[in-house]
Parts: structure tokens; sequence; C-alpha cells
């Protein structure tokens, strides 16, 4: 083996590919005592008793708003929408609560063994910047070496495809695994083909070194973990075998734009209460976030090669959402799947700005939507259903509750074309031909507590927690950065909506999300790409408010508040990504929610950070041509290809124009960007690059000599 090559001997492990419906096998821990099924089937019962009861009492009382003699069927339509929708924010008060009572008792710490287990921890790329990267990997291998010498080991699993970022990629990593040592090295793997895109880069490397490890932890490119938490993760891991994964609650961090500062500060103040609930009626049926988790090695060969869903995306295909699933493969083998909220040291970035959730959502609906293909699939645990269906109502919820609005105004039109008049008297609400206003008002109030519940919760706890209430400077700050979120949401709640809805139709008409790298710092857009890109939002704001003001002011002044974010929905958008804007709020205190552990970690990886600069976008094959150093590292790593693989066409017409265009000057404008990455892999062409730069070179040094030999015989006559 080349001693440039920055990755162990494999060491392979079996994982068969599982079917989308298998028999479900027994739990296999043997830390489910008969008390502890019982507090589960009692945080279950809680959750089930206030969603479904606060939902009976809601369409009760929206039915006795709309009807006591006879009902039309619109008025049926309106009432099965707003049982879904109500239902839903039920579910998410429910769970609050549960939160809260469970955050009080203060549960028991998990056990955990003496030792951590061998861990492999994996951090998937996919064109991103490395300088980041390799400064948090640096600073992690340097703890974990000291702190659990021997039982860690990094590696960076590359599925970039775009050859710039591919070279810049290398040039930094190469240097991280050179300064890498023995008690935690750091390697790295660069896939050729971007097979099942990220499940299959985490499946690649647990068949082909899984079996070195008995556990790994995923991070993402955004991720970071201290070496504590990582180290107390596998021996809690290793104190239960029947455990097969336990995922961390990780708190949002480094936010700089206003969305993002938003973003960190409900995930700070309200994210512990609803995963204290999260993991209180989950149990060992927990869920999977696809990243900042430890997994066993051997519980995810065995249960959680995903199945290629038949038919073509987006429902077919690989599956996109595979973390839901691969935790609900695991509890369906017997393996436990649990959610740790009380360990610190786990974080994650935020998206920067309104636009990047959406392109991020673009790919996770369609995700989460191919998941009705595994909900009555054999084997899954009705647990493991409500997570994935839960994942899918994340966003159908949305064109779900534009539906309630638009057939509340059909309601509307109807009461307002007909006899009598229903929206001639004076009042909030519009007069049905048996309109209860009392009843409406009551439904109302009833409905906001229900909404504000998990914040106002959340709000509370962070007050009596001193750390949570320091961290948010102070409680009157708290109290004004809670208020300012909650105004912020309901503004950008129904632009949300439109944009989600959009995104399901194309889901639901055919439309492939593909594979986009998210932006990580930066989310200012132009104003003129705010407009263009919330166009419709605005349109439909406009056409709600002038329908609403047509047939009644108080319909107007009802609707406000959704009609108001959806024509605020451009000036939203450009303002919710300006860095300016972020540090306003922070120098005045706001949407402050940061902890000293996190900023020490944090400080440290921005002094790392200056050490590994990236390398400035030049030619890519003359930049090969140069350095030596670059060009042995990347033949290095690049792998035999298979003898019976398919025909690569970006590989033939590579070599076609590199036979044409030599000369990398030209070279790389005449390649598309799959002919680029197919040269990059084919190593006998980067050899020849090597040797003609060598020769260029050799040929300009001798041309020198001539001309001053040809000199020097001048001035000697």
């Amino acid at each position: 083996m080349s001693p440039l090559r920055a990755l162990p001997p494999e060491n392979p492990l079996v994982m068969p590919r599982r079917a989308r419906s298998e028999p479900r096998q027994p739990l296999r821990t043997q830390s489910r005592r008969m008390v502890e099924r019982l507090r589960l089937w009692k945080h279950q019962v809680l959750l089930i008793a206030v969603t479904f009861g606060m939902t009976l009492y809601g369409l009760r009382e929206m039915h006795g708003v709309l009807v006591v003699a006879g009902i039309t069927p619109t008025q049926v339509v309106f009432l099965v929408l707003f049982a879904i929708n109500f239902s839903w924010i039920t579910f998410a008060a429910g769970n609050a609560v549960l939160g809260m009572l469970v955050t009080l008792l203060r549960p028991r710490t998990p056990p955990a063994a003496d030792e951590p287990l061998t861990t492999a921890v994996l951090l998937p790329l996919y064109n991103e910047s490395p300088g980041r990267v390799a400064a948090a990997l640096k600073i992690l291998a340097t703890d974990l070496a000291d702190r659990a010498p021997g039982r860690f080991a990094i590696f960076v699993l590359s599925d970039t495809n775009n050859a710039g970022a591919w070279l810049r990629e290398e040039d930094v990593v190469r240097r991280l695994v050179a300064e890498s040592e023995p008690p935690c090295p750091i390697h790295y793997r660069h896939r050729a083909r971007n097979v099942e895109r990220k499940a299959g880069n985490i499946a690649d490397w647990v068949a082909r070194f899984g079996g070195g490890f008995d556990a790994f932890v995923v991070l993402d490119a955004d991720s970071v973990m201290a070496a504590e938490t990582l180290i107390t993760l596998s021996r809690r891991l290793a104190a239960d075998t029947g455990i097969g994964l336990i995922q961390t609650l990780p708190v949002i961090v480094r936010a700089g734009t206003p969305f993002a500062r938003l973003q960190q500060f409900a995930n700070r103040c309200y994210g512990r209460i609803g995963g204290s609930g999260l993991a209180a009626w989950c149990g060992l049926s927990g869920n999977f976030w696809g990243h900042n988790a430890i997994i066993r090695t051997r519980a995810f060969a065995d249960a959680a090669k995903l199945p290629i869903l038949s038919g073509q995306p987006p429902f077919g295909g690989p599956v996109l959402s595979h973390d839901f699933v691969e935790a609900a493969m695991l509890r369906r083998r017997g393996w436990g799947v649990r959610l740790d909220v009380d360990l610190e040291g786990s974080f994650e970035e935020a998206p920067p700005s309104l636009d990047d959730v959406v392109i991020r959502d673009r790919r996770w609906c369609q995700g989460n939507f191919q998941h009705v293909r595994f909900l009555f699939a054999g084997g899954f645990t009705p647990t493991s259903r409500l997570n994935m269906a839960s994942g899918i109502m994340a966003y159908a919820s949305a064109p779900l509750w534009l539906a309630l609005v638009l057939v509340g105004l059909l309601l509307g039109v109807q009461a307002s074309l007909g006899q009598p008049d229903y929206f001639g008297a004076a009042g909030l609400f519009p007069s049905w031909p048996v309109f209860d206003s009392a009843r409406a008002i009551d439904l109302f109030i009833v409905s906001m507590a229900v909404v504000l519940l998990p914040k106002v919760l959340g709000w509370l706890h962070a007050l009596f927690s001193s750390r949570l209430r320091r961290e948010m400077g102070g409680a009157l700050r708290a109290t004004g950065s809670m208020l300012l979120e909650t105004l912020c949401s309901a503004l950008l709640a129904p632009v949300m909506m439109a944009s989600q809805t959009r995104i399901v139709w194309q889901v639901l008409t055919g439309g492939d999300s593909g594979w986009q790298p998210q932006r990580r710092d930066d989310g200012a857009i132009a104003w003129g790409t705010a407009l263009r890109g919330h166009a419709g939002a605005l349109l439909l704001g406009i056409a709600l408010a002038g329908l609403a003001g047509w047939l009644h002011r108080d319909l107007f002044l009802w609707l406000l508040p959704l009609t108001l974010g959806l024509i605020l929905a451009p000036l939203l958008a450009w303002l919710s990504g300006r860095a300016d804007l972020g540090r306003l709020l922070g120098a005045g205190g706001l949407l402050r929610a940061e902890g000293g552990s996190e900023s020490a970690l944090l400080e440290r990886i921005g002094v790392e950070q200056g050490r590994w600069p990236v390398a400035p976008v030049r030619n890519l094959f003359e930049w090969l041509g140069e350095d030596a150093e670059l060009r042995a590292f990347h033949l290095a790593q690049l792998e035999a290809p298979a003898p019976d693989g398919p025909f690569d066409a970006d590989l033939a017409l590579a070599r076609a124009r590199y036979a044409h265009h030599a000369e990398p000057e030209v070279l790389e404008a005449a390649l598309t960007s799959g002919q680029a990455m197919a040269l990059l892999g084919d190593a006998a062409l980067i050899r020849r690059l090597g040797a003609a730069r060598t020769d260029r070179r050799d040929a300009v040094a001798s041309d020198g000599d001539v001309e001053l030999l040809v000199r020097d015989g001048s001035s000697r006559s």
C-alpha cells in the first residue's frame, strides 16, 4: 500500500440489503424492567389523551360555531380539514406538556461503562468548504487522543462531485492526515460514484471498514461535538448491548443572520422541552436525525441497509430521508433506539436564511413523502410509524392549512352571495346562518393557547434554569427575545406555508429534488432575487386580502396575520440572511442563546481554522501538474477501476478532449463538470499531466541554457 494512502487496511463487514417488510424481532436490551415499561405506557397514554381530547373539544366547538340545523358538504370539508390541522398543533402541545413534566421529574442518567468502545467518527462531505471541517476535526482528534488514546479514529468520507472542490478538499485534507497521530488517526476516502447519496456513503464505509470498529458516530459538515460527549456516548452504548443507536439533542450554534438567530434561540429555549417529550413517549423506538448520534456497527450492518424503492423518483429509487427509516429498521431487528437529551457538547448550525431552508425543505419533503411507502410495511413498531407519519405531516400540514383557509373563504363567499347577508352585522367574526360568535371567540382563544403552549413552557423552563437564563441575557432579555421570536414566527409561518405547499405540489407532480450542497455562512440575497422567489406568496397574500376585504372588513382583519406574512414574504426573505442585521440584534442582546462551554470550544476551532486556508480557484490541471505533493496524494487515493465496470462515457470523452487539448490552459474549459471529474479519476492521465509539466519545465530550462551560451559567445567575440 502506498505510504500516502489515507485509509487503513479494509476490514469488511457483511451488510445485506433489507426488504421493506420483514418480521419484527423482540428487543435485545435487558434494561426494560416492568417499571420502565409502565412509565413508557403512561407517557404514551398522556400524549394520546391530550391530543385526542383537545382535538375532539376543538371539533365539537367548531361544529357548534358553524352548524346547528343542517350541514352542507362545504362545511363537512371544512370540519375535516380543521380536525386534521388542530390535531397536529395539539400533538405538539401534548409533547411539550409531557416534556415539561419529565424535565421537572429529572429522569435518571443512563448507565455508562468504564471504557468506551472502539469508535469511528464519520464525517460525510459533499462539496463543502474544507477549512472549517479540518479545524473542527483537528481539535476533536487532539482531544480524543489525549482523553481516550487508541479508542477513536476519524474518517472523512467524501462524495464531492465538483472537480475544483475535490482538489481543494484534498489539498486541505492531506495536511490534516499528515498531522494526525496514532492515538486518534484521521483517514480520508473519496467515492468516484455517489451511489445512494449519504446513506450509500455510510453503507460503503460499514461494508469496507466496519469490521474494525464496535461503533461509529455520524457528523455533518456543520456538526461539532466535544470529545467528552463522544466518549460518554461510546461508554453509554457499551453499557447496554441491546441498544443500537443513541441520538443526542444538538444545540444550534454560530448563528449570525437574523433567521439563524431565530432558530438558535428557539432551539435553546424550546428544544429541551420538546426533546424530553419526544424521548419520553418514544422510549426505545426513538428516531435518528442523520447526525450527532452513535450507532452500533454490527447492528447497523445487520438491520439498516436500505431497500431501493420500486419506480422512479420522487417516490421511487434510493431513500432520501434515510435516517428515519434506518432507525425504524434497527428497532424492527430488535435493536433499541434512544434519544438522550441530557448530553451536552453536541452542536450543529442552522441554515442562514429563509431561502436556504426552502432549498433544504425541497429535498427533505421528497424524502419524507417516500416514507409513505414504509408506513404500512411489515414489522415496524407503532412508534416508528408515528415518527415517519410526523415527518410526512411536517410538510403535508402546509397545503392542509392553505386548504382550510380557502374552504373557509369559500364558505364566506357562499354566505355573502346568498341571503341573508351574513357579513352585514358589525363584529370581529362573520355572521354565518347559525354563527355563534361567543363560542368562536372561546375557540380562537383556546387555539392560540394550544399554539403558544410549547413556547410558553420553554420560556418558563428557561426562566427557572439559572444557566439558560444567564445564556439568554437575563429574564428581561429572555422574555423580549421570546416575544420577538413569536412575532417573527407568526409572520414567517404563512411564507413557509406557501413555500412548502409549492414544494409538495412539485413532489406530487413528479419533480425530483436532486442533491444540492447547503450554504453554511452567508445567507444574503439580492432584493430582486427575493422578489422573484416569493412573488407567488406575495400575489397569494394580495388575492386573499382582497377577497376577504370584498366580503367584509372583519373577515379582512381576521385573516390579516396570514395575509400580512404572505405580502411581506419578499421583504422577510431579503432581511432573513442579512448578517449586519444579525449583528445589530446581538448588540441589543436579543435572540441571544450562547453557552460558555460551546463558546470556548468554538473559539478554539475559530483560531485553528486560520491554520487551514483553502486554495483559491485556479486551473485544476495546471495546479496538479505543478504541485507534485498534491498530485502524489491525489493518485494515492484513487480506487482501481473495476475491470468489468460499466462504460464511462464521461471518461471516454475526457480522454478524447485531452488528446486534442493537452495544454492545461485550454483543457479545463473544454470539459464538462462530469468529464473533469472523470479525468481527475484517471490515474494514467494524471501521471501524464505531471510528466508533461516536467517536460515543459525541462524544455524551458534547456532553452534558457542555450540562450546563456549564445549570449556568452557573443560577448567573447
